[in-house]
Parts: C-alpha cells; sequence; structure tokens
C-alpha cells in the first residue's frame, strides 16, 4: 500500500515572509515557531518523514500541521477545545505573550500574573492559562558559564571518550574533593513530620566544625572510594592517591578525571605521578565541572544525606559520610552516560547561537 498522497503545499511570498519571521524573531514563542518550521520544511516538498526527523517531533505532529492547507496562516493557532466557547480571542493573547516576552513591569524585573491580569486587563485565571500553554515562566531564571578553555573540545571528545569506550584492563575513576562540608546543628529541637504537617526546623543553627570527603567515583560499578580529612592541601590528596593505588588491582591502568583546581597540579603531584606510570590524568575544561560524574554523587549525598542532617560535632559528620559510603558501596549503581561527544558541542553550538542572538 501506498497510504494517502502527500498533499502539495504552495506558499505565497507574503506567507512565507510571515513563516520566515516567525522563525527569526527572537520572542516568538517556541510552540509557534516549531510549527512554522515544519509547514516551511514541507513547502520543499520533503517527505513527513524527513520533516520530523529534522524537527525532531513526531510524523503525526507534522501530519497535523498540513491543516495549513486549508487555513493557511490561522491553521497554526491552536484548533477550538470542547466546552465553552472562548472569550479571548488571539490577538488578546499574542499581545500577552508579546509583553511578556518583550518588556518587563514598572517597578519589577519581570512579570507576575497579577501585575500581567492588571496590565492586559484580563483575569489571573486566564493569564496563568496562556503562560502554560505557550510554557512562560517569568518567575524562573536559570544560571549558565561557557568555558573559555582553548582545549574545550579536544579535552570533551577524550573524557566523553572513556565513559563510552573504556580502555581494556582499566579503572575509570572521577575523582574530586567536597570541600567545607558543615557540621550543623539547629537551635532548637526538629519537629517531627505529622499528618498535613511537614518536619520543621528552626532557621538558625550552630556550626561545629568542617570536613572535606575526597572521592573517586568508579564509573563502571558507580562504587566509591572515600577518604576524610579536616584540611583540604596537595598533602591531603597525594594521601588519597596513594589510597587509590592499594584499592585498585595493580596490572590496571588508572585514569582520573579530575579538575584543575591547584592541588591537583602541584609539583609534588606532577612528580608522584611521574614515579607512578600506569596513573593516567584527564583533565576536564574550566568552568566545566559537570563532565565530571562524582560532581552528581556529591550532589545526591547532599541531597539524601547532609542537607536536612545535623551533627553535633565534626566527628559525627564524618561517621554519618562514612555510613552513606559503606551503603553505597553495598548497593553501587553507575550512571549512565547518554550523550557522545558530538551532541554535546553541538547543543553547546546551538546554545552560543541563542546568547549571540539575544544581544541584537
Amino acid at each position: 500500500m501506498n497510504g494517502r498522497p502527500k498533499t502539495h503545499l504552495m506558499l505565497s511570498g507574503t506567507e512565507r515572509e510571515q513563516l520566515e519571521a516567525l522563525t527569526l524573531r527572537r520572542k516568538t514563542a517556541q510552540a509557534l515557531a516549531l510549527r512554522a518550521r515544519i509547514v516551511l520544511a514541507c513547502a520543499t516538498g520533503a517527505d513527513n518523514k524527513v520533516v520530523a526527523l529534522r524537527q525532531r517531533v513526531t510524523q503525526q505532529t507534522v501530519s497535523k500541521w498540513a491543516r495549513f492547507v486549508e487555513q493557511r496562516l490561522d491553521g497554526l493557532l491552536d484548533a477550538p477545545r470542547p466546552g465553552a466557547p472562548r472569550t479571548i480571542d488571539d490577538s488578546r493573547v499574542d499581545a500577552v505573550i508579546a509583553k511578556t516576552l518583550e518588556s518587563v513591569p514598572a517597578g519589577a524585573t519581570h512579570w507576575s500574573t497579577r501585575s500581567m491580569a492588571r496590565d492586559a486587563g484580563l483575569s489571573q485565571t486566564a493569564v496563568s492559562r496562556i503562560w502554560r500553554a505557550f510554557g512562560l515562566q517569568p518567575h524562573r531564571q536559570e544560571t549558565f558559564k561557557l568555558s573559555s578553555d582553548p582545549l574545550f573540545v579536544e579535552k570533551v571528545r577524550d573524557i566523553v571518550g572513556l565513559y563510552l569506550d573504556p580502555p581494556m584492563k582499566a579503572m575509570v575513576l572521577c575523582v574530586d574533593e567536597k570541600s567545607q562540608i558543615q557540621a550543623l546543628d539547629r537551635t532548637q529541637p526538629l519537629l517531627p513530620l505529622a499528618p498535613g504537617i511537614p518536619e520543621r526546623r528552626t532557621h538558625d543553627y550552630a556550626r561545629h566544625g568542617t570536613t572535606t570527603l575526597f572521592a573517586a567515583l568508579d564509573i563502571a560499578t558507580g562504587e566509591v572510594i572515600g577518604e576524610l580529612h579536616r584540611r583540604h592541601r596537595s598533602a591531603e590528596f597525594l594521601k588519597f592517591l596513594r589510597i587509590i593505588e592499594v584499592n585498585v588491582p595493580p596490572q590496571m591502568d588508572i585514569h582520573l578525571v579530575m579538575d584543575n583546581y591547584g592541588t591537583h597540579k602541584t609539583p609534588a603531584i606532577r612528580a608522584w605521578f611521574a614515579r607512578n606510570p600506569r596513573f593516567h590524568v584527564h583533565f576536564t575544561p574550566t568552568s566545566a565541572s559537570w563532565l565530571n560524574q562524582v560532581e552528581r554523587w556529591f550532589a545526591t549525598l547532599t541531597q539524601n544525606y547532609i542537607r536536612r542532617g545535623t551533627h553535633r560535632s565534626t566527628r559525627q559528620l564524618e561517621q554519618a559520610i562514612r555510613q552513606y559510603l559503606d551503603l553505597n558501596n553495598a548497593r553501587p549503581k553507575p550512571f549512565v552516560w547518554a550523550k557522545s561527544a558530538d551532541d554535546i558541542l553541538a547543543s553547546i553550538e546551538r546554545f552560543c547561537l541563542r546568547t549571540s542572538n539575544s544581544r541584537h
């Protein structure tokens, strides 16, 4: 069976200009921009399967927006929903979207549903529905940091290659230190969890010292070699390297993934590596700690065991961390690294283009 023949799509000059403007306009809602890209791709005569692959959507999504053939530009808008008729027309919805994306209210850094409702003459519920439909969240803000390492590409390919295709007869360890872990105790006893009432604690606390956890995560098994020290110097790091050496079978090479922290590059550390040739060091790019899998393990440790814990002494804190290490190694679970170096670099390239375009 050949299936239903593909409807031929022809665009007028005006339609093409408007569609291209939707895809290029930085403030266009992403759902609307995607629909415009699909229509432009279909107009080239490309098969729905090819368009779906290029736009990273399903073929059903591409077929859905083929209604452009009948409704033209109006077909880009959402179809009517069952229920009561709409009281807010498309022009008012577009005005809310444009105002949300392109302006800020007086006396604030971002719009709230209340301020937008007052300005647009709509109810707060209506603004919430419009924002939710187009994925707008003015109250949220995320941070980012782009690496300026001149060898960024080479280092990404090197480390991701270790993750996806580790060498034979070798152990790949992600190494780092979680420094200045504070032993904190609340000034009043915790109020325990109760039906309908969350656990409660005082906002203030008493400090009882700090410790540093040196950790090496085996990417193949998820087991962690950990050591605690009260100080964080190259001398302590050297002691930790010797512990790694003892714990790894002598017939295996050791590949260490670690960052560019000063304690990792002192003359004493370099000399030790020179005397121990089975150690191979792979430095992550600057400002790219996300490449080191042990950072994710540190985040789990903090979330599950440290953040809400109370410790009346540094020794008690260290005892709790050692207990967590024992529990982790009793039932280890490795992280699954899914993205190739090409995928990561392509994603960063797209982000850089967005950052560059945002200046115009």
